[in-house]
C-alpha cells in the first residue's frame, strides 16, 4: 500500500507546527510562516514534497474557502452604507492600478488578456492581515482603518471577474480582451443570480429541516454539500471553482445560521488557508532568486511606492488630508492573498510566463514579509517623514474640538455617539447637563453636526484630543465604545494627568471587568450581567418582593462584582471552546459519617482559600440556595459546589479528612 500523501501530510504538519509557533513566538503573522513552510517543503526548497500538481490541486481547493469565508462575511448593507468609500475609493484603486499595471505589461510584451491578469494581482491587497493588525492596534475604526476596510472590500468584490478571466482560454477572443472580460463577468452575474434564486427558496428550508435533528456532524455535511455543490455548478458553466463558493457563502450569509455555518465552518477555513498559503509559497522557485534578485527587488520596491502613492493620491482627491492618505497607502501596500489566488491559478493555466510569474511571486512574497512593520508603524512613519503634515492634521482636529468645546466647564465627555452614546446624551439633556462626544464615525458625526449635536471627529484614545475636548474641566468621562482596547487605552491615558475625574465604562461581559478596574475605572457596567440583574429584579417586584430588599439585593451584587452571576452551568460550546483545566463547573457531593466535614460548619471548611464556593445545599427535601457561613453540616446534606475540577478536587479530600488550603 502507498503512503505518500500520508508522508506529505505528517511532515506538512510537523513543519507548520515549528515554523507557526516561531513566527507567533516573534509576534509575526501566521500567514507568513505558512508561506515559509511552502518555500521549506516546496520542490524548490528541500524537495520534501515535489508533486506540483497535487500542490496546484491543494491551492485551487483553499482558495474556494477563502472564496466561501468572504462570501458568508459579505454583506450589502455594509457595501451600501460605506458606497463612497467602497465604490469611489476602493474602485478607482483597483480600476486604476490595473488600468496602469497592464499598460506597463502590454508595453513589456505581454498579451492584452495576461496584463489584465497582472493588473489584478497587483491591485489586491492582504484582508486577512490588514484586518487582523488594524484590529489588534485598535486602529480599525480611525479614519485611514475605514478607507482601508472600503479599498478592501471592493478588492474582495473584483476578485471574482479576475478569476472569470483567468478561466477563460487563452486566446478564446482574439484579441478583444475588453469584450471577454464583459462576456465572462455576464456569466458571473447569471451564475450569482440562478445560484442566489436557488438559495433564498431553498436553503431556508433545508437547514430548519437540518437543524431539527440538533445534530453538528450533519449541519456540517450540509454546509459542505451546499459549499462544494454551488462551487460544482460554476465549474460546470464554465466559470471557477472559487466563484461558486463565494456565491455559496453569500446564500449562507442571507440565512439565519450564518453564525452557526460560519463557527461550523471554521476549522476547514484555517485550515485550508493555511495549505494554501503553504501551496503559494511551494510554486517561488528559490533555486532561480541569486539570478532574478535584481528584477525582483525592483518589482518589489515599485510595488510599494506605486501602491502607497497612488492609494495617497487617491485619498487626497476624495478630500482627506495628507496624513489620513499617507497612513491608508501605507497600510495597503503590499500584495494580498486574492493576488496569490490569481496568480497561482494564471501560473496553473499558464497565462503568465513561468520566469514572469516567479518574479511577481516572489516580489509578493517578500511585500507581504515587509507589511507588518509597515502596518505596525504606518502613524511614526508619516510623523518621521513629514511631520508637518501629521502635526498639521492633528491640529486641525484639536482646532474644530476646541471650538467645540470652548467656554465648557463642569461638562460630561462621551467617548463613542453610537446607540448607547446617544441614549446617555438624551438624559444629560433631560437634566441640562452639558456634554461632548467624540466619534471615529465620519458619516455619524456630520450627521450630528447637522442636528446641532456637540459631536466632534476625534481618537479618545489619543491624549491631545482629550484634552482639547476640556479633560480636565469635565466632571466626569464615559467610554460607551464596545471595544475593551480602546476603553483600556483611554483609561491609562486619562489617569496620567487627570486622577480624580469619575470614569464610567461600558463592556459586553465581565471578562476584562478587573482589568479596567485596574487601569482606572470607577465603574464598569457589563452590559450581559446588567441585563440578567434588570431582568431579575422586575421578576422579583412582579412576584411581590418588596423594591426595598431587590434594590438591595442589586447593590450587594453590584459591590460584590457580579460573583453572584458567574455560577453559569456550561454548555456543549463552553466546553468545547474553554480549556478543561480552567472551565468552572458544578460538583455535587453527598456527605456521610465518616466525613470530616460533618458537625463543621460551612465557614470551618474554608472552601474560598480553595477558590470554590457552596452554591447549593440539599437537606432532606429543602433545597437551600448560597448556604450560609454558620450553616452546620449533618450527615446525608447534599453539597453543590463551583469552582475548577483541579480546585475541586482538593475541596473534595478535605471534606473528607481537615488539610490546611
Amino acid at each position: 500500500m502507498e503512503y505518500s500523501y500520508v508522508n506529505e501530510i505528517l511532515i506538512l504538519l510537523t513543519v507548520s507546527l515549528t515554523v507557526v509557533v516561531l513566527f507567533l513566538r516573534l509576534n509575526l503573522p501566521p500567514i507568513l510562516g505558512y508561506l515559509a513552510v511552502g518555500v521549506l517543503v516546496g520542490p524548490y526548497g528541500f524537495s520534501w514534497i515535489d508533486d506540483t500538481e497535487h500542490t496546484r490541486a491543494l491551492a485551487e481547493f483553499g482558495v474556494v474557502f477563502l472564496l466561501f469565508t468572504i462570501g458568508l462575511e459579505f454583506s450589502l448593507p455594509q457595501l451600501v452604507r460605506m458606497k463612497r468609500i467602497v465604490l469611489g475609493l476602493g474602485g478607482l484603486q483597483v480600476f486604476v492600478t490595473t488600468a496602469i499595471t497592464a499598460a506597463a505589461a502590454l508595453y513589456l510584451g505581454l498579451p492584452m488578456e495576461s496584463a489584465l491578469v497582472l493588473g489584478g494581482v497587483i491591485a489586491m491587497s492582504s484582508t486577512a492581515l490588514v484586518i487582523r493588525q488594524l484590529t489588534d492596534q485598535v486602529e480599525l475604526h480611525t479614519r485611514h482603518g475605514r478607507n482601508a476596510v472600503g479599498i478592501l472590500l471592493f478588492q474582495d468584490v473584483m476578485v471574482i471577474p479576475f478569476l472569470i478571466l483567468v478561466s477563460q482560454p487563452m486566446g478564446a477572443v482574439d484579441g478583444v480582451s475588453f469584450t471577454t472580460a464583459l462576456l465572462a463577468l455576464a456569466k458571473g452575474l447569471l451564475a450569482l443570480v440562478i445560484i442566489l434564486a436557488l438559495g433564498r427558496w431553498g436553503l431556508r428550508p433545508l437547514f430548519r429541516g437540518i437543524a431539527r435533528f440538533r445534530s453538528t456532524e450533519l449541519f456540517t455535511l450540509t454546509v459542505l454539500l451546499v459549499t462544494l455543490g454551488a462551487a460544482t455548478i460554476t465549474h460546470e458553466i464554465g466559470l471557477s471553482f472559487a466563484l461558486g463558493a463565494f456565491l455559496a457563502g453569500m446564500m449562507l450569509s442571507e440565512t439565519e445560521f450564518r453564525h452557526e455555518v460560519e463557527a461550523e465552518i471554521r476549522p476547514f477555513r484555517d485550515l485550508l488557508l493555511g495549505l494554501f498559503f503553504i501551496t503559494i509559497g511551494m510554486l517561488l522557485n528559490v533555486r532561480l532568486l541569486p539570478e532574478i534578485w535584481l528584477p525582483v527587488l525592483l518589482l518589489l520596491v515599485i510595488l510599494i511606492a506605486f501602491k502607497l502613492l497612488l492609494i495617497a493620491g487617491l485619498c487626497r482627491l476624495m478630500g482627506w488630508d495628507w496624513a489620513v492618505a499617507l497612513r491608508t497607502g501605507l497600510v495597503l501596500a503590499h500584495g494580498g492573498e486574492f493576488g496569490f489566488a490569481i496568480l497561482s491559478l494564471a501560473l496553473g493555466a499558464d497565462r503568465l510566463p513561468a520566469d514572469s510569474g516567479q518574479i511577481v511571486l516572489a516580489a509578493l512574497l517578500l511585500s507581504m514579509g515587509i507589511a507588518p512593520l509597515l502596518l505596525r508603524f504606518n502613524g511614526l512613519l508619516v510623523w518621521f517623514f513629514m511631520p508637518t503634515t501629521a502635526t498639521t492634521s492633528l491640529q486641525t482636529i484639536k482646532e474644530q474640538i476646541s471650538n467645540t468645546t470652548k467656554g465648557l466647564s463642569g461638562h460630561v465627555i462621551i467617548c463613542g455617539f453610537g446607540r448607547v452614546g446617544q441614549n446617555i446624551a438624551r438624559f444629560l439633556e433631560e437634566e441640562q447637563i452639558r456634554f461632548v462626544a467624540t466619534d471615529l464615525d465620519p458619516v455619524l458625526v456630520q450627521n450630528a453636526i447637522k442636528a446641532k449635536e456637540p459631536v466632534v471627529y476625534g481618537d479618545a484614545a489619543n491624549p491631545e484630543i482629550l484634552k482639547a475636548a476640556g479633560v480636565e474641566r469635565a466632571v466626569a468621562l464615559v467610554i460607551s465604545m464596545n471595544d475593551d482596547s480602546t476603553a483600556l487605552k483611554i483609561l491609562h491615558r486619562v489617569r496620567k494627568f487627570n486622577t480624580e475625574i469619575p470614569i464610567l465604562v461600558r463592556t459586553r461581559d465581565d471578562t476584562r471587568l478587573e482589568q479596567l478596574q485596574q487601569a482606572g475605572a470607577t465603574e464598569v457596567v457589563p452590559e450581559t450581567m446588567e441585563a440578567s440583574l434588570m431582568l431579575s429584579s422586575l421578576l422579583l417586584i412582579t412576584l411581590k418582593i418588596p423594591v426595598s430588599h431587590v434594590f438591595y439585593k442589586a447593590r450587594q451584587i453590584r459591590k460584590g462584582h457580579y460573583a453572584l452571576l458567574h455560577r453559569i452551568l456550561p454548555g456543549e460550546e463552553a466546553i468545547a471552546a474553554a480549556s478543561g483545566s480552567t472551565l468552572e463547573e458544578h460538583w455535587t457531593i453527598e456527605l456521610t459519617n465518616n466525613m470530616w466535614a460533618v458537625g463543621h460548619t460551612l465557614g470551618e471548611l474554608g472552601l474560598e482559600k480553595l477558590g470554590v464556593t457552596a452554591t447549593t445545599l440539599q437537606r432532606n427535601d429543602s433545597r437551600i440556595p448560597n448556604p450560609a457561613a454558620d450553616i452546620k453540616l449533618h450527615a446525608g446534606d447534599t453539597l453543590v459546589l463551583f469552582g475548577t475540577p483541579a480546585a475541586l478536587e482538593q475541596a473534595e479530600k478535605m471534606l473528607y479528612k481537615k488539610t490546611n488550603p
